[in-house]
């Protein structure tokens, strides 16, 4: 594949000068589609002919023509050009390339409408202008591009190999539409495991869906791997792109494999669900890390505005992060549970915000709480660092499954795979590490609970309950007590006061109280009603509360302060400087893991956390919020002690002898 990729990214040396590299992958990738259709068209030229001047509809052409080429190893060809012209052919006639060209592209059957989506001819007639076109059509038609030459599983790697060098030269976001084939066998070992027995039986057909889908290297993936368990079990192919260079490659390859081309759509998931009445047997996907969704916050808020089964009915996360706006769409693609008991299953690439950003009651926090009280996520691998071409960060597969096996409702599986990557010779971008064969086969008996857990090298696991990442976010409200006392500071804070300043007789009133201290808030607004009345001043009840907010300081040995109004008329009245929260986790202290256990079970969380420290507090349970987080490496963490401090010492005593050794070097 590198000596493929090599060869075909050459061409860049011709392209060098009349073109930028940011324009490079708009001439390479739509030639490499052309050259590989044309080889995998190259053995069925007279069948194709023939079909094509026998019948004129597109339905009866495509048809005859998938019988007629249909083998062992293909399901036939979907498509056809009604063009005479190949790439050698168009060459030989020089003073008319770009016209043969442009005629071979346009003969091609409706169905593959993909060169429009690389503005194909524009990029045909540029080329042309700028000199450089018989060289480019030449360097293409060198290619052996046939099925024989490199396989479908080698071209979608090509074709993503391609993309990666063009958005890397561009600085264009390199990677982002490239996910390591590693990574992909992991995810499709993964979703495939708890059905590998059913999908060897005979006549076996599933539906599997990427709403990310790029050049559908994922899709190419699990349907290889399916055929490798079931070569006469059948998979249908979906995706949705929104990045119209990759959408054109994706869906050419599909159809090189005989997949119905309108199972790949264009268009931005986030905003329209392209599939939205279909359900599949498997969901994968690998969305872009870190992205936001201002582009499209009115249509994603109005989505979520309607409630019910809509995609994003649970909660929003913050606009600078989409990530589990794709968590929530691929959960509501997989297929509903039938009457034998079999569902949906997913496979989803995230970073490590999704785990625990947004405390209780935000929307991730919601969405969170969504995913396991639906009892959806079914396992949660920590992958090792720098496993992707654009980002080193911590990466996590989420595995989801609306109908998981018994032993596993109610449950979330946790696995460490961090220290499972192997060093690559030379690295990719950022990628610096893979997952090996081996490896890979470890993580899936961890996922399978079929590795010996005594084995020293045993990948670590833990298993939760759903309710293990649920929590209460408790108010412990404190007393407002307050000493008033109109010195001369405060009635000068007064006056200053925007809106107290400017009442007239206000200060006299103020300056009438002496220096006297009141620790008893009833008792000072009694006095101030009196004064006040000797002004002949009236204050609005805001006027009041502004004016005893301005005069009273706290003081521990004031008497409470009481709500005057209202049906809390008598209670005492908390002071906002002095609230806190606690969280209290769902099932401490041996409680029951219930929402209706709250009060019970923060009572007791109260009663021993709280109360023993200030015991004038209280919960206002009005306050009280739910929330979800999931702590991952907080459950894998290994204490590692501190060095010795003659370690340290001997360290430092090493250093400076080299930095005294250097000065001497360089004094003398």
């Amino acid at each position: 594949m590198s000596v493929h990729s090599s060869f075909v990214w050459s061409v860049a040396d011709t392209l060098r000068g009349p073109y930028s590299e940011a324009e490079y992958g708009s001439v390479i990738l739509p030639f490499t589609v052309l050259r590989r259709l044309e080889c995998v068209m190259e053995p069925h030229r007279k069948a194709m002919a023939e079909i094509v001047g026998s019948y004129e509809g597109e339905q009866q052409r495509r048809t005859h023509l998938k019988i007629r080429t249909r083998s062992e190893d293909s399901a036939g060809l979907p498509f056809w050009t009604t063009s005479d012209y190949t790439l050698e052919k168009a060459l030989q006639d020089p003073d008319n390339l770009a016209a043969n060209l442009i005629d071979y592209v346009g003969g091609f059957s409706a169905n593959l409408d993909v060169f429009k989506s690389f503005d194909f001819e524009n990029v045909i007639r540029t080329l042309d202008s700028r000199d450089r076109l018989a060289q480019v059509t030449r360097h293409f038609e060198r290619i052996d591009m046939s099925p024989e030459a490199v396989s479908n599983a080698d071209m979608g790697d090509l074709f993503e190999n391609l993309i990666y060098r063009f958005a890397e030269s561009a600085n264009d976001g390199a990677g982002q539409f490239y996910t390591p084939r590693d990574v992909v066998r992991l995810l499709v070992d993964l979703i495939y495991d708890e059905d590998t027995n059913a999908l060897r039986d005979r006549g076996t057909v599933r539906s599997i869906y990427d709403p990310t889908v790029g050049t559908g290297g994922m899709l190419t993936v699990a349907e290889e791997h399916l055929h490798d368990l079931n070569p006469e079990a059948s998979m249908a192919l979906f995706g949705q792109e929104i990045n119209p260079r990759t959408y054109a490659i994706c869906k050419a390859d599909l159809l090189i494999k005989g997949q119905d081309p309108s199972n790949v759509r264009q268009g931005d998931t986030l905003v329209v669900d392209r599939f939205e009445d279909l359900r599949f047997d498997y969901v994968l996907s690998n969305p872009p890390f870190g992205t936001d969704w201002k582009a499209v916050e009115s249509e994603v808020k109005n989505e979520h505005a309607r409630g019910g089964q809509g995609r994003f009915a649970p909660g929003l996360p913050s606009v600078g992060d989409a990530a589990m706006l794709f968590l929530l769409h691929v959960a509501s693609k997989m297929r509903d549970v039938d009457e034998t008991g079999r569902g949906g299953k997913a496979g989803i690439v995230l970073n490590g915000s999704p785990l625990f950003n947004g405390s209780a009651g935000s929307g991730p926090s919601e969405i969170r709480g969504h995913m396991l009280e639906s009892d959806l996520v079914e396992s949660i691998i920590a992958l090792p660092s720098d496993m992707f071409y654009n980002t080193g960060i911590a990466t996590y597969l989420w595995i989801l499954s609306n109908a998981k096996p018994d032993d596993r409702k109610g449950k979330i599986q946790l696995i460490d795979a961090t220290g499972l990557g192997s060093k690559l010779r030379k690295s990719i971008g950022s990628k610096r590490v893979e997952i090996s064969e081996k490896n890979c086969e470890a993580i899936v008996k961890a996922f399978a609970g079929t590795q010996n857990e005594d084995d020293t090298s045993a990948v670590p696991v833990k298993v939760f309950s759903n309710r293990d990442f649920a929590y209460w976010t408790v108010t412990v409200e404190r007393p407002l007590q307050l000493r008033f006392q109109c010195t001369p500071e405060t009635i000068s804070a007064v006056t200053e006061h925007k809106t107290l300043g400017k009442i007239d007789g206000l200060v006299e009133a103020l300056e009438a109280f002496g220096d006297e201290a009141y620790l008893n808030r009833e008792k000072f607004n009694k006095e101030l009603g009196k004064h006040l009345g000797d002004q002949g001043l009236v204050l609005t009840t805001a006027q009041r509360k502004t004016l005893w907010q301005s005069l009273g300081v706290n003081d521990k040995t004031a008497d409470y302060c009481r709500v005057s109004t209202g049906k809390n008329k008598g209670d005492i009245e908390p002071d906002p400087a002095l609230r806190d929260t606690e969280n209290v986790p769902f099932g401490w202290g041996g409680h029951p893991k219930t929402h209706e256990a709250l009060k019970e079970t923060g009572q007791a969380y109260f009663e021993a956390e709280v109360k023993p420290h200030v015991d004038d507090a209280w919960i206002d349970w009005n306050k009280t919020k739910t929330g979800y987080e999931i702590p991952f490496t907080r459950h894998f963490y290994t204490y590692e002690p501190p060095r010795l401090l003659a370690e340290i010492d001997a360290d430092l005593e090493r250093v400076v002898g080299e930095i005294m050794e250097l000065l001497r070097e360089v004094e003398a």
